[in-house]
């Protein structure tokens, strides 16, 4: 079995080198970069990756235009900003049958997340030894693989308010994965088999300053606007814009333990609210433009 790494990219510098290190056990690594005006093409090319360049189309677009591009088994797919763990590298050497850095692998607990909802691939131990350097096999029938995320904020891990394990779906067969056509928080659609989970985590560090974070989010709430208005969602003012973010706070910040993670966590999650309140306020401007006699001509 063969990976390949998919990573897209605009202007990401600062960011790719140590996301391009942490995959150098990977087949090949494909980056799809959208005209970076900075070294970005440079240092992705003298890491060894296959470097492509499109126009951007958008998130989903771009990502799905990235894997048609891999030619591996598998693909792992990656924001510029994100790095694998050594346990998560580790761990898909393990389920892709390379043995290369096993040594330290003693048992698919290092690798899975063992759940009694994983009974497909419970059955199928039964069928195969547990040992470091054997992979794992085809018959647990595993298309997809969940992986933790570790978000880093201002210095800090965020560990609770629901920010931790955050699984996302990132590893998939190449014919079993494709990113949803959303404008924002795109997902992995998975077909032709099962989902499991994996232990260790991709390492998100995508917001060391406080000014990067308002920009993202402030792009990031208009693009989810126009994703609401396009699915034809019709927030309710008051409900949305001043009942849903207060409740959004309260939930994360206290009932998920938010405080905990100090002075950060209060930080991240008030914008986050604000955040809430934003996409929602955004997407009723945006339907009162359409329904206003200028908006319609």
């Amino acid at each position: 079995m063969s990976l390949s790494v998919v990573i897209v990219t605009h202007n990401e510098e600062q960011n790719l080198p140590l996301s391009l290190a942490s995959v150098g056990f990977a087949d090949e690594v494909i980056v799809l970069d959208s005209g970076s005006t900075d070294r970005t093409v440079e240092l992705a090319r003298a890491a060894g990756a296959k470097v492509f360049t499109e126009a951007w189309k958008g998130y989903a677009a771009q990502k799905n235009s990235a894997i048609d591009k891999a030619t591996g088994d598998w693909v792992l797919a990656l924001d510029a900003d994100e790095v694998v763990s050594p346990g998560l590298a580790r761990a898909i050497r393990r389920l892709i049958g390379s043995t290369a850095g096993m040594e330290n692998v003693r048992s698919l607990s290092e690798t899975m997340l063992l759940t009694f909802s994983d009974r497909r691939f419970l059955r199928s131990l039964l069928r195969q030894t547990d040992t470091a350097f054997q992979p794992v096999d085809a018959r647990c029938g595993f298309v997809a693989y969940r992986i933790p995320f570790k978000h880093h904020f201002l210095g800090h891990w965020l560990r609770f308010g629901g920010m931790y394990p955050d699984r996302k779906t990132r590893l998939f067969r190449r014919d079993s994965g494709r990113f949803g056509a959303r404008a924002v928080h795109e997902s992995v659609t998975v077909t032709g088999g099962a989902t499991a989970s994996l232990t260790h985590a991709i390492l998100h560090y995508g917001y060391p300053t406080f000014a990067g974070y308002l920009a993202a989010m402030d792009r990031y709430s208009s693009l989810a606007a126009q994703q609401m208005v396009a699915d034809g969602r019709r927030p309710i003012p008051f409900l949305d814009t001043v009942l849903r973010p207060a409740l959004t706070f309260l939930g994360r910040y206290l009932f998920l333990l938010g405080f905990l993670d100090g002075p950060a966590g209060l930080t991240f999650h008030f914008h986050h609210s604000l955040y809430i309140r934003a996409k929602y306020a955004k997407a009723i401007a945006l339907i009162r433009q359409n329904q206003s006699p200028q908006g319609t001509q």
